[in-house]
Order: C-alpha cells, then sequence, then structure tokens
C-alpha cells in the first residue's frame, strides 16, 4: 500500500509535468510553545505534512487511529457489532457505521475520482501526513497512551486511509445526518439482514445537534486603528475527531499560517498569516439535492429517464466481524444521480413504484486543501474570494475574512448542487413542496434536471458557479450566526439567489439577531478593537431572556402563586457566566416553551428581521402556560443540583480527573453568542458542542496581533499536561497572545525542538 501512496505522487507529477523523487526525503522541525502549540517548519510540502501529523499524533493518537479504524469500515471487528458510534450527529450501530464508510467511501472510485482533483501540493501533504503519522507509531510503539496501547486497530495508514477520512470530513455538514439511511437502504422485498440495526427515525429535527458557529469581520470604517480585525468562533464538538487543534505551519514559497484544523488535516483550516485572517461559520446552503426516480414497473432495482429504462449499478459489500464469524454482506444500488438513499417514517422510503437517490456535491470532493492553501497565501481579502471561487473547494462554510487594509469579506461560496432557482422550480416533483424546508428534491425521470446537464466548467462537477453564490467586501463590518447569505450587515442585504443556498428574508435565529444587536451596539460606543472585541465574544448575554423575562415575571407577580420560582427569574442577570444564579432555572424553562408558535405577540417581519418576532404575548392562558412551564423547570433544576437557584459555574463543567472546571456560555437557542450545548452528567451539565477555537486577530506594522483560546485544550490524553490546560483560561476568560514571529516563538518556547528526518 505504500506503493499505491508513492504513485500518487506520480500522477501528480506527470500531471503537472513536475518532478517528485522516486524516494521521497520527510524532513520537518517542530518547536511547541505555551499551552503545547507546535510550530511546525519545513521547505516541502511532504515535510509539513509529515511534521503536522507527528505533532498531532503526540496529542491526539487514540482518537485519530480510531478515526482512521471508522473510517475503514471497521468498527465491528474492533468494538464489536451491538456497540454504539456516531455517525454524523446520528448514534448509531458500530455496523451501519461500517456499511455506510464501506459503501459511500468507495476507494476505486476516490483514487481516481477525488485524486484528478486534487494539486501536487496537496497531494504531497497528504503524502507527508501518512509518513509522519507512521513514524510517530515507530517510535513510540511502546508508549502510547493507555487508551489505545496494544490495540489491533492502532497501526500503520496509507494514503487510502487520508482518502476515506478526507472524504467523510467533506460531508460532515452536508448529507452525513443522511448516512444512516444510505447504509441501510434496500429493494422492497428484499431479504432481512442478518443483523438488526438501530436507525433514527425521520429527518433530523431542526432542535438536532448542527455544526454552528460565530464570525465577525470588521473593516478599517469600524475599527480603532483602520486596520481590518477578525473574530472567529467556531462552534464545534467537544469530543470525538471534530476538534479543533491549533498548529502554525511554515512551508515553502513562504507559506507562513497560523490558526487550527480538524483530524487529519495537514495545514490550518481557519487562522490568520501576516496579512490576512479568517474564520468559517457553517452555512444554511444546501450541499446535496435529492432526486425522486420513477421504477421499472417491472424492477425495482431501474429507474426511467425520459421513458428509457436504466438499470441501477449493484455493489456488494462486506464488514468483518469479530471472533473470526462470517462477514457480513449487502448490496448497496446506486443511480446516475448518486446513491440511493431512504428515511425511515416518512414518505422516502423504496418502493415498488419509486425510490430517491442523493447527489452530494462534496462526495469525493478533494479541492479542499487546495482552497486552504490558496487563502493562506493570500495578502488581501480579494485573493480569499479568489481561491475559494476558483477552486469551489470549501465544503460546507461561509469564509469570513479581514485584511490589514481594512476590508472585511464574508463569502458563502462552497460546493453546492448546480440547481438555479428555475432549476428547482421547473424539476419540482409531488412530494418537493412537502419536503421544501428539509431539502432540495428534484425530479429524476428526466434528464434535464440532473446538475450535471449544464456545460459549464463549474458544472463539470455538478456545482454552482461561484458567481451565482453570495460575496461581498465592505469597509464596516460583515457577520454570520448560520442563518442564511441574505444579510450579512444589519444596513445591506443581499438579492435573493438560489434556494439552494437557503432561505431569504426568513426569521432569523435568536443567536443571529443578539449578534447583530451586541455588535450594533458595541460599535455604537466606539469603534472595535481587542478589548471590545473580547467583551461581544463573552458577554453571554441572552436575547431570551431580555425579551421574555421582565413581562414574565411582572404577569407572574401579579397573578400567579409560584411566586419564588418567578422571583429567582427576576434575580437572574440575563448572561450565562459563571457566577450567574437562576441562569439554570431559565435554560430548563426556554427550553420547555421556545417551541410554541403563541409566544410573540409582535410577529416575524421581514422588513425588521432583526426586532421581531418580540414582545410576549397578552394571552392569559398561554403566560399561564409558561408559568407551570417555569415551576416545572425551577423542579427540574432542583432535581438535578439540590437547589434551582445556584452559580452557573456550579451547573456547567468540564471534568478533567477529580478536577471541575467550570464552563461560561449558553444554549444558543436561548440566543448566547458564546454557545455551548451540554448534556447531562451527576450532579450538572457538561459541554458537549460549543465554542472551541476561538481567535481575535488584528494588525500592526510588523504583522498579525493575535490572541486565542481552544476551549478544551489541545491533547485528548489525559495524561498530558495540554489535556485541560487552555480549559482553565477559559474558564477564566484569559486570552492567550499567540506568538508569531521568531522572537516571539523563542520567549515562549517549552522543551526541545524536535528535528524529523526520514
Amino acid at each position: 500500500m505504500r506503493l499505491w501512496g508513492l504513485s500518487l505522487a506520480a500522477f501528480a507529477s506527470a500531471a503537472v509535468a513536475g518532478p517528485v523523487l522516486a524516494q521521497p526525503k520527510f524532513e520537518a522541525s517542530i518547536t511547541r510553545t505555551t499551552f503545547g502549540i507546535p510550530h511546525i517548519q519545513s521547505d516541502t510540502w511532504q515535510g509539513v505534512g509529515y511534521g503536522v501529523a507527528y505533532a498531532y499524533a503526540q496529542d491526539n493518537v487514540c482518537m485519530l487511529a480510531e478515526e482512521f479504524a471508522t473510517v475503514a469500515g471497521e468498527r465491528s471487528l474492533h468494538f464489536g457489532p451491538e456497540a454504539m458510534s456516531v455517525l454524523g450527529f446520528s448514534e448509531v450501530d458500530n455496523v451501519t457505521s461500517d456499511f455506510f464508510h464501506r459503501s459511500q467511501l468507495q476507494l476505486d472510485t476516490l483514487r481516481v475520482e477525488a485524486v484528478a482533483q486534487m494539486t501536487l501540493p496537496s497531494i504531497l501533504l497528504m503524502e507527508g501526513y501518512v509518513a509522519g503519522y507512521n513514524r510517530f507509531l515507530k517510535d513510540n510503539a511502546e508508549a502510547l497512551p493507555e487508551a489505545c496501547a496494544g490495540k489491533a486497530w492502532v497501526g500503520e495508514i496509507t494514503t487510502d486511509d487520508m482518502l476515506r477520512l478526507n472524504g467523510k470530513q467533506m460531508l460532515l455538514a452536508s448529507s452525513l445526518a443522511l448516512a444512516p439511511g444510505m447504509a441501510t437502504a434496500a429493494p422492497p422485498n428484499a431479504e432481512e439482514t442478518a443483523y438488526t440495526v438501530q436507525v433514527p427515525s425521520g429527518f433530523p429535527s431542526d432542535d438536532a445537534p448542527t455544526f454552528g458557529s460565530n464570525g465577525w469581520a470588521f473593516g478599517g470604517d469600524a475599527t480603532e486603528d483602520g486596520k481590518g480585525l477578525l473574530i472567529g468562533n467556531p462552534h464545534f464538538p467537544w469530543e470525538g475527531p471534530a476538534r479543533f487543534w491549533q498548529m502554525h505551519v511554515r512551508g515553502p514559497v513562504g507559506y507562513d499560517v497560523m490558526g487550527a484544523g480538524l483530524a487529519g488535516t495537514p495545514i490550518p483550516t481557519l487562522g490568520f498569516n501576516k496579512d490576512v485572517a479568517w474564520t468559517h461559520t457553517v452555512t444554511k446552503a444546501r450541499h446535496f439535492v435529492a432526486y425522486m426516480l420513477k421504477l421499472s414497473p417491472d424492477d425495482p432495482t431501474s429507474y426511467i429517464v425520459d421513458g428509457e429504462t436504466v438499470k441501477m449499478d449493484a455493489r456488494e459489500v462486506s464488514v468483518p466481524m469479530p471472533d473470526g464469524a462470517e462477514p457480513l454482506t449487502r448490496t448497496f444500488y446506486s443511480t446516475q444521480f448518486g446513491p440511493i438513499v431512504t428515511v425511515p417514517g416518512t414518505p422516502f422510503g423504496w418502493t415498488k413504484a419509486m425510490a430517491f437517490a442523493l447527489r452530494d456535491a462534496n462526495a469525493g470532493n478533494s479541492r479542499a486543501i487546495e482552497a486552504w492553501l490558496g487563502i493562506g497565501r493570500a495578502k488581501s481579502v480579494g485573493d480569499i474570494e479568489s481561491a475559494i471561487s476558483q477552486t469551489l473547494g470549501i465544503p460546507w462554510v461561509n469564509t469570513i475574512a479581514a485584511d490589514r487594509d481594512g476590508n472585511a469579506l464574508h463569502a458563502d461560496i462552497t460546493a453546492v448542487p448546480n440547481a438555479t432557482k428555475t432549476l428547482i422550480e421547473s424539476c419540482a416533483t409531488p412530494f418537493s413542496g412537502f419536503v421544501a424546508d428539509r431539502l432540495t428534491l428534484l425530479d429524476g425521470s428526466r434528464a434535464a434536471c440532473d446538475t450535471l446537464s449544464n456545460p459549464t466548467r463549474a458544472a463539470q462537477l455538478g456545482l454552482l458557479p461561484a458567481d451565482e453564490q453570495a460575496s461581498r467586501i465592505r469597509r464596516d463590518y460583515v457577520t454570520n450566526s448560520n442563518d442564511s447569505y441574505w444579510i450579512s450587515n444589519a444596513s445591506s442585504r443581499y438579492e435573493e439567489l438560489s434556494p439552494i443556498l437557503g432561505p431569504h428574508s426568513n426569521q432569523l435565529s435568536l443567536r443571529t439577531r443578539s449578534n447583530f444587536q451586541e455588535t450594533e451596539a458595541t460599535l455604537a460606543d466606539g469603534k472595535m478593537n481587542h478589548t471590545r472585541a473580547k467583551e461581544l465574544t463573552f458577554g453571554n448575554k441572552s436575547l431570551a431572556g431580555n425579551l421574555i423575562v421582565e413581562p414574565l415575571v411582572d404577569h407572574c407577580r401579579e397573578t400567579y402563586s409560584y411566586a419564588e420560582s418567578c422571583e429567582i427569574l427576576a434575580r437572574w442577570d440575563r448572561t450565562f457566566n459563571s457566577q450567574s444564579k437562576g441562569a439554570l432555572v431559565f435554560a430548563e424553562f426556554w427550553d420547555k416553551v421556545r417551541s410554541r408558535k403563541d409566544l410573540w405577540e409582535v410577529p416575524f417581519d421581514a422588513a425588521n428581521p432583526l426586532t421581531t418576532p418580540r414582545g410576549l404575548t397578552e394571552s392569559d392562558s398561554v403566560r399561564k402556560a409558561l408559568l407551570d412551564a417555569l415551576q416545572e423547570a425551577a423542579e427540574s433544576a432542583a432535581d438535578l443540583m439540590g437547589e434551582p437557584e445556584i452559580a452557573w459555574g456550579k451547573v456547567q463543567v468540564r471534568v478533567a480527573g477529580n478536577e471541575r472546571i467550570v464552563v461560561h456560555g449558553g444554549p444558543g437557542t436561548a440566543g448566547v453568542l458564546n454557545m455551548q450545548r451540554s448534556q447531562k452528567l451527576a450532579g450538572g451539565l457538561t459541554p458537549q458542542h460549543g465554542s472551541s477555537y476561538i481567535q481575535i486577530v488584528g494588525f500592526d506594522d510588523a504583522g498579525p496581533v493575535a490572541d486565542a483560546i481552544l476551549s478544551y485544550s489541545q491533547s485528548t490524553n489525559p495524561a498530558s499536561p495540554h489535556y485541560a490546560d487552555q480549559t482553565r483560561n477559559y474558564s477564566q476568560k484569559k486570552w492567550h497572545r499567540l506568538p508569531f514571529t521568531d522572537e516571539e516563538i523563542a520567549a515562549a518556547k517549552i522543551g526541545e525542538t524536535i528535528t524529523l528526518i526520514e
């Protein structure tokens, strides 16, 4: 398999007429600074990947090794078929996870189609990453962390493993939510499988966990020094391979970028260089389309396009079982529109008359690294806009950026299907209207509805061209908190674009409204600087609390008997700071009532999206129901913590050994910008998903000025000194000035520099 890895480099060399050594030499140095942040330096792209992989494995080898086993479809083999694991945001059995990865991340396709999209630097980075990870395992064969020492699922990797890992990462905020439906789709009257799987029923709900984020870019007209300033506040999981990890990479041709990336990423995917800073927020755009297929009356595995019968492609997939048991085998079906998908509990089943296929624009997307290389080499936000437009490689995130010249960029330019408004309307099916708020459904019985049918360059990949997506550069500010593209500045809105990019003139989330209101209020008090940016990011104010508490408490005092629970709410400071008492009661209360359609007296108005809906309903019956819910919330809080009115810092904690580290921030559904979505544990709550790598980046005449915190710290190894060190800083809102120059790195250096040569 190492020979296959070398053949990738040879393929790239032939494609770009550039030389690649038959036996590449890998060389990199790793210098660690405060909090264990690695600074990786190499003169070659192979060396960069080599050094990044080695440093990442030092911090997270067990987590990464498990992920390689996952994408190889070997969870059942190593962890048991009945065990559960997370696929996207759904908990599924390992058999389902394995069948998904083995059926949808097909190596014969990835080795050809994915590699064909890659540039030489991208391939060399991947080659280096493989070598660096394997070098770490060789160097530490007898000294792996307890969680994976001696485990059969830890072993050397090949470029195949990297192709599969990248393939999964590209689907994270794309079609991965429907992965169980792809893993279990079977034609009607198919034989029962040998193993009963547990597949989530129905489409993911509006309240289901999703990747989120806040991002701001301030231009020179809005900043104190006239230069650009960026705030990045991505909301990502606290556990698993979607955790961010900080790094500083110095590579060939002057590449010098600091920031963070996910597991398996050989360069920072958000961060800064000396001239630009950027962050990402998950878009509202849809990165896949579904096709309703008309099936042959004689064969449910054949479909009809323009009157012609087309046989589905059938592929037999096997999943290895533990203890020498026979592998499980299933047949998977795909079409010219993509694999067949079913959604249990909905009309999206596979019958004798119809089936549904799914085309994900990010399936096999291997252009992302080239897009991020282009961003990292940028000298202005215009360069960033060009890099993402030319590659169409950014998978599922807005790009928000600022440069030293005082320009601010918002670009919702990603890999989305080439589905224009005209195509969506003309290719509607009888079911399209019923699922329009969930997905884009097109008619698969007509070839004209195929998103690959438009012969433009972008559409050769089935992608919507960049000039039909949303992008703007301003001198004041742009921001996004995961609502659609249509409003990224309070005073200026985009014209309506294709529905595939998200709704237009729709009701905004409370977090988005809080963003705009807090941003505008901050700028009204003075121009943006690092101090104001920190206050904005960690203010922890709840817009829901500000909208509802006062009128609800007033009504309670006048008419209701639950005086104590109302007074707890009255004393609450409307924030989710560590010292805030009453925050738990409100969080429990809001979770019970926030989905009600009768809360507000003033309905949503598209002309005033930042201030509507508002005003607690005047209905006595609704208010009574709200107060009943408040009483229940106070009782729930008392059951959880022993008393309802308790400081939030005693409720929401990160457990590190015997230490309970206070975690500020609260539910985004309550309009809290610094979002933390938590799950219950004994005696409180612990973060599951929320603020992760937070950065504030400006510029002086010499280079970037960056403050950052990684909320859950660099390492997943409890024995590491960097398992919880930054978490303690996050707890106290202590920011870390990142060392970027040689002098700053030397001053913050810890330990000895490691030089790796192979």
